[in-house]
């Protein structure tokens, strides 16, 4: 199956050296290649993998490792080309067949592509059988299809994808009635769709002259899920428009839908570069396949490889309805890769163009909150706020983040009163628990509310080492300071790089005692680079002590409230 020579290609690729590379001058390069693909650096491993083929001499571990970067980054040529000179070495791989079954696809010599299926199985039972199917339908012979769907939908556990590729061929050749007997399950039972599917079958009830029932799949569709491309169907079908069917137009289309149903299948489920590859495969045989390149674009910044990553989102069309999707997810790959101002830049321009899309406005705060710029996060929070038309539960995370935007600027009565009300949306979330709780605590008011919420949020986390950290101060603002070593040695233990878990600890340590080992946590907290205006308070207290620190603070507080 692809997937097993994938995995061993993978293997390959990422292991140690088991034996020397005999060609003359290429260890380094090859040496550099291997760590480059470990790193999942496609591109830097991409040149390198030139150079060795353009020297000469590449073993069939440099080949076939090869395969597996260029099409990594799209290039089914160069995969092709490194595929080729392994057949012409005879090294058999199923991972290099999978490559020039690819090309052929591409290139539409349909005839040699069944050949290499049939003569070695390339891609696996369920991709094999789809493609059969497929290039069956750009051959023109439709009872071909239909037999080779068949045929694959009687392997136990691939019917209804079978059924749902058979349903799209159908509605290509005009066969509307037959592709909606089996998507509304009268023909073979339920399939289970998603919201491709779902996009399909509305089409196709369109062109049925069914407007009432295609209006009906899509709001039941909207009523559970957040899709843009099902949102903006259901506004053109509302307004009257005639919608063509535009789904699968063609055979080579539909070898697309084959390898994109693959990659949706293993996403999140083995090897993220393997998803990525029958991702990148959907795109080469159909570049417009957005849900296969915006999934391209997601797996690449989840690796790390932002380059790439903004380079394929920045495909997306601005007038399609994935535009402003694809847009948030770019705008978080510039944000990994440090080009803060570009993010914030890409963002408030969605925020003219998508000015009415919450998740725009969400977006927006949620990245100027991670930049720490709370005034204005707070106040895209505040537009987002502004569209929940009917509370759900799930609009909790807006006022909880809304929340601590108002928290971070001073504004604790709007801060307090979001969180609470994101408890009302989602009671037992013990993210919301834990920050109302340790806020209540600094606010140093309601201090048995606030050990309830927090001690609640450890019962539902308890290996999360802030809201432990969160449960030992309640204690020690309580004055039980030997209750709070316990959770507070524990969150340091959990989270022991965070200077200010590491500050919690010394603080309580010194108050039941044990000051030496105050002053080395400290220190520790010291060294792990906080925050200047809490390095300058720990400096304090090493030099003179918690008490005298304490008591200075609270003199400072007297004169001040004094004054006011």
């Amino acid at each position: 199956m692809m997937l097993r020579s994938f995995l061993l290609a993978s293997a390959m690729m990422l292991a140690p050296l088991t034996a020397p590379v005999s060609a003359q001058g290429v260890s380094g390069p090859y040496l550099a290649a291997r760590i480059a693909g470990y790193a999942n650096d496609y591109a830097a491993a991409a040149d390198y993998y030139d150079t060795l083929l353009a020297r000469g001499g590449a073993t069939p571990r440099i080949l076939e490792n090869a395969v597996v970067i260029y099409l990594a980054i799209g290039d089914v040529t160069r995969a092709a080309e490194a595929a080729e000179a392994m057949t012409e070495a005879g090294y058999p791989s199923q991972f290099a067949d999978g490559a020039l079954l690819l090309s052929l696809l591409k290139d539409g010599d349909y005839d040699q592509a069944i050949d290499l299926i049939d003569s070695r199985g390339v891609a696996g039972a369920l991709l094999d059988g789809l493609l059969r199917g497929w290039i069956a339908v750009a051959q023109g012979d439709i009872a071909a299809a239909t037999a080779a769907f068949d045929t694959l939908a009687e392997t136990e556990g691939f019917g209804p994808l079978a059924h749902l590729h058979q349903a799209y061929a159908l509605a290509m050749t005009g066969d509307f009635t037959g592709a909606d007997d089996i998507l509304s399950g009268r023909a073979h039972g339920p399939i289970g769709v998603t919201t491709r599917g779902i996009e399909a079958h509305a089409q196709i009830l369109l062109q049925l002259d069914r407007r009432a029932d295609a209006m009906d799949l899509l709001d039941q569709a909207n009523e559970a899920t957040n899709s843009p491309v099902l949102q903006a169907m259901a506004t053109r079908v509302q307004a009257g428009e005639d919608i063509p069917w535009t789904f699968i137009t063609q055979g080579p289309d539909g070898m697309a839908e084959a390898y994109f149903t693959l990659a949706a299948i293993f996403a999140g489920e083995t090897s993220s570069t393997f998803t990525l590859l029958s991702a990148r495969a959907a795109n080469v045989l159909r570049p417009d396949h957005l849900d296969a390149l915006v999934l391209t674009g997601e797996l690449l910044e989840e690796q790390g490889q932002y380059t790439l990553a903004n380079e394929v989102l920045n495909r997306v069309p601005r007038d399609h309805p994935s535009f402003f999707g694809a847009e948030i997810t770019r705008a978080e790959v510039l944000l990994a890769s440090g080009k803060d101002d570009a993010a914030v830049e890409v963002l408030s321009a969605l925020t003219k163009s998508h000015a009415d899309r919450q998740a725009v406005w969400s977006a927006l705060g949620d990245t100027l909150r991670r930049l720490d710029r709370f005034e204005e996060s707070a106040t895209a929070y505040e537009r987002a706020v502004d569209m929940i038309e009917d509370e759900i539960a799930r609009d909790w995370y807006l006022y909880y983040v809304r929340g601590i935007a108002y928290e971070r600027t001073d504004r604790w009565d709007l801060a307090e009163a979001d969180f609470r009300r994101a408890l009302e949306l989602n009671p037992d979330q013990p993210q919301v628990l834990n920050y109302l709780g340790y806020g209540l605590v600094e606010q140093r008011i309601k201090f048995d509310e606030a050990l309830d919420m927090i001690q609640r949020a450890v019962a539902a986390r308890p290996e999360d080492g802030y809201i432990t950290d969160s449960l030992g101060w309640v204690y020690y603002r309580l004055g039980r300071y030997e209750e709070a070593v316990e959770p507070m040695e524990r969150a340091v233990a959990l989270e022991p790089l965070d200077p200010i878990i590491n500050d919690h600890l010394g603080d309580v340590l010194w108050t039941v005692g044990r000051k030496r080992e105050a002053e080395f946590q400290w220190h520790r907290a010291l060294s792990l680079d906080p925050e200047e205006e809490d390095a300058v308070r720990i400096r304090r207290k090493l030099s003179v002590g918690l008490d005298v620190v304490l008591k200075d603070e609270a003199a400072a507080d007297a004169a001040q409230a004094a004054q006011e």
